[in-house]
């Protein structure tokens, strides 16, 4: 729901004056102008906004961004956005991550985010590489892909993020592309408005170290899935899928976990409670 009693703002407006050092052509500049789009067109004040992140590419966005933000520990910005979330439920708070950060070493972090379905949005830049650390495999990696890093591939299947979001207990789950910003932004807006933990998996291409990616701006299909609150047909949706579908795969109503915040002990009262 657009914030009508606050005046009109451009996407300008939600940059800062620190320019993005990623590489040129990174699909990430595109995610940036996106969101910056999305929280124009919803006109949420800058200062009710905060965007978390932990380590890696994508994780930089805080800083290119006219609104709060904290830059985290790598695989820790889920946990941080939650204890925002927990003390400030006014905020809008926006998470950052890229495969790596968000689904190996904060994998488990992603998965109580999704059971817990607290009311924040988590924006996954996958460009199924590492590309801060010179481009070894990530969890989204294809098992056959051969690197520098990775002469014989994993062997390994792939993480799948949505699935995983499924059955977790998400409530909004999506997958849009970097080089489709008028879809990526309304999917954006749309997992703000929505009430519970929101997933929106991001296809960015990594032209450094996959350079084949480029191939995304043509096999990618926009916007081609519409949203469902069945279960069970989300479920043949995400595994039926090839990675090039985009859309709202899951969107329903569930219970938004808020932990209670009215009572306020001292430190005092504390370890009260702790004597023997």
């Amino acid at each position: 729901m657009k914030d009508q009693s606050h005046e009109a703002l451009t996407a300008k407006d939600y940059l800062s004056d620190v320019h993005p050092i990623w590489c040129p052509g990174c699909g990430h500049f595109f995610i940036l102008r996106a969101l910056a789009k999305a929280l124009a067109w919803l006109r949420i004040p800058n200062e009710q906004i905060a965007v978390v992140s932990g380590i890696g590419c994508s994780s930089r966005i805080p800083a290119y961004l006219n609104t709060y933000g904290f830059h985290g520990l790598h695989g820790r910005a889920l946990p941080l956005a939650a204890g925002l979330k927990t003390s400030r439920p006014d905020m809008h708070v926006i998470v950052a991550g890229g495969d790596g950060d968000g689904y190996s070493i904060g994998g488990n972090h992603f998965l109580h985010a999704c059971r817990r379905n607290m009311d924040m949005t988590y924006i996954v830049m996958d460009n199924e590489v590492y590309g801060m650390t010179k481009g070894q495999p990530s969890p989204t990696t294809e098992p056959d892909w051969e690197a520098k890093l990775a002469p014989h591939g994993t062997g390994i299947r792939t993480f799948n993020p949505l699935g995983i979001a499924l059955a977790s207990g998400a409530s909004f789950i999506a997958r849009g592309f970097a080089g489709d910003q008028n879809g990526l932004t309304k999917l954006i807006v749309d997992a703000i408005e929505h009430k519970g933990f929101s997933l929106v998996e991001v296809k960015s291409p990594c032209v450094t170290f996959r350079p084949e990616e480029k191939e995304w701006q043509k096999t990618m299909r926009r916007m081609n899935i519409e949203p469902t609150a069945d279960v069970i047909e989300a479920a043949q949706r995400i595994h039926g899928s090839d990675g090039l579908d985009t859309g709202i795969f899951y969107r329903a109503e569930h219970a938004v976990y808020q932990p209670g915040t009215s009572e306020e002990k001292s430190m005092a009262d504390l370890e009260k409670e702790f004597e023997v």
